[in-house]
C-alpha cells in the first residue's frame, strides 16, 4: 500500500453507517493536525420503531403452497440513507469549492454504498479510500493510523 500524503487543507471523512467525522488537515504532509469540521450521527432506532410488519407471503400459482418472503433489513436501509445524506453533503461541498481534496475512511460495506453515488466532481477530488473502521476512535488516534 502506498503511503497516503495529506496536504494542508485536505479533508478526511471517517464514517460508518451511523456516524461520520468530517475533518480538515490543518497540518502538513509530515505532521497531520486533523480538525473536526462537522460530526453527523444517526440515532440507532430499535427494530420495533423501524417497522412492525410480519414477513410477507407468496402463494404458489399451482397448488396450495405458500412461502415467506424475506423481510427487508430496516437497520441496513437506515444506514444506507444516512450514508446517502452524508454523500449529498460532500457532493455539495465539492461543487461549492469547499473541498479540493478528499480521503474517505470507512469499513468496506459503507465504502460500497458510498461509491455507488459519487458525483463526477467528487471522484475528481477523491485522493484515496481506506477500508478501515476508525470513526469511533478519538481524532488523535485517527491521525496515527493515517500517518502510519
Amino acid at each position: 500500500m502506498q503511503k497516503l500524503k495529506l496536504r494542508q487543507g485536505d479533508w478526511v471523512v471517517a464514517c460508518d453507517g451511523k456516524k461520520a467525522l468530517v475533518m480538515e488537515n490543518a497540518g502538513d504532509e509530515k505532521f497531520l493536525d486533523l480538525k473536526t469540521r462537522q460530526v453527523f450521527e444517526h440515532s440507532d432506532f430499535r427494530t420495533s420503531e423501524l417497522g412492525t410488519d410480519a414477513p410477507g407471503r407468496s402463494f404458489a400459482s399451482v397448488g396450495s403452497g405458500r412461502s415467506a418472503v424475506q423481510e427487508v433489513d430496516s437497520h441496513e436501509l437506515e444506514e444506507e440513507r444516512f450514508l446517502q445524506k452524508l454523500l449529498d453533503h460532500l457532493n455539495a461541498a465539492v461543487h461549492a469549492g469547499q473541498i479540493k481534496s478528499l480521503t474517505i475512511v470507512a469499513p468496506p460495506r459503507a465504502l460500497g454504498v458510498l461509491r455507488q453515488s459519487y458525483s463526477h466532481e467528487l471522484r475528481k477530488a477523491l485522493r484515496g479510500e481506506i477500508d478501515k473502521d476508525l470513526v469511533k476512535m478519538p481524532v488523535h488516534e485517527i491521525e496515527k493510523h493515517l500517518a502510519a
